[in-house]
């Protein structure tokens, strides 16, 4: 059986084709649903085992990366995803949907905020994965190189005692690196984040927001320098396979 997973689509969300496509050839049944489908009750999200917030520029952005999503949703989709982490089941956010997300108190307190570069950074990213996070998206996945694109992907913890208890719990997924995988700044670290977090995770590992586009490399083509390199598969397609061979397996 296939878990069906529902991809978010609707204003300003542009990355839904992409990662509805990656969840299918991750071995998932993805639907696109736009959010009004959900807001009237169309839709409904316990229907689903996996919710995706794919990247983009929800509602352009126009009050900060993904603040008016996270407020629609919040108002009128409280209760429903509530239910929804509470029953288990998974969510990614990737760059505007993790902004969202961190906006919905659906992971440790942080905010993501403008790059220090004061631009809007299209890159290609090294990036090393925390082998003790209970992270169920990275499992058995050691490095991923991925594109980043984003203006406002700065990580930053709410509290020190936020940042503590994320560091001791092992939330902390993936870390920007240079190409030899050690922590580095600009240009490796696109956005200046603390700790240079690319991603995190709840203390679950069910909740995973994350800035870089794994949906962005599922095939080799996808890759600069497939012509170059033997590139079999592309890393992000790894993270929703992990994700769905994780569901798979519970059902």
């Amino acid at each position: 059986m296939k878990p069906k997973v529902l991809v978010l689509y609707g204003y300003g969300i542009n990355c839904d084709n992409e990662t509805s496509y990656a969840f299918e050839l991750a071995g998932g049944e993805p639907e696109r649903v736009h959010l009004n489908q959900l807001i009237s009750g169309e839709k409904k999200l316990k229907d689903y085992q996996i919710l995706a917030l794919p990247g983009g520029f929800s509602f352009g952005d126009d009050l900060g990366a993904g603040k008016v999503l996270a407020i629609k949703i919040k108002q009128n989709l409280s209760q429903e995803l509530q239910e929804f982490i509470e029953q288990g089941k998974l969510l990614v956010g990737i760059c505007n949907g993790f902004q969202a997300m961190a906006k919905l108190d659906v992971l440790p307190a942080s905010t993501l905020t403008f790059n220090d570069s004061g631009r809007f950074e299209d890159r290609w990213a090294y990036l090393k994965i925390n082998q003790k996070s209970p992270c169920i998206w990275t499992k058995g996945i050691e490095t991923l190189y991925l594109a980043v694109r984003h203006g406002e992907g700065k990580f930053i913890f709410g509290s020190e005692e936020v940042k503590e208890r994320a560091i001791r719990k092992n939330q902390i997924v993936l870390q920007y690196t240079d190409e030899k995988g050690n922590l580095a700044g600009y240009p490796w670290n696109p956005d200046g984040a603390e700790l240079n977090i690319a991603g995190i995770c709840d203390e679950t590992g069910r909740i995973l927001g994350l800035m870089p586009h794994p949906e962005g490399f599922l095939i080799s083509q996808n890759h600069p320098r497939w012509t170059r390199e033997e590139i079999k598969a592309g890393d992000g397609l790894r993270v929703f396979q992990s994700g769905v061979n994780f569901v798979k397996k519970e059902l």
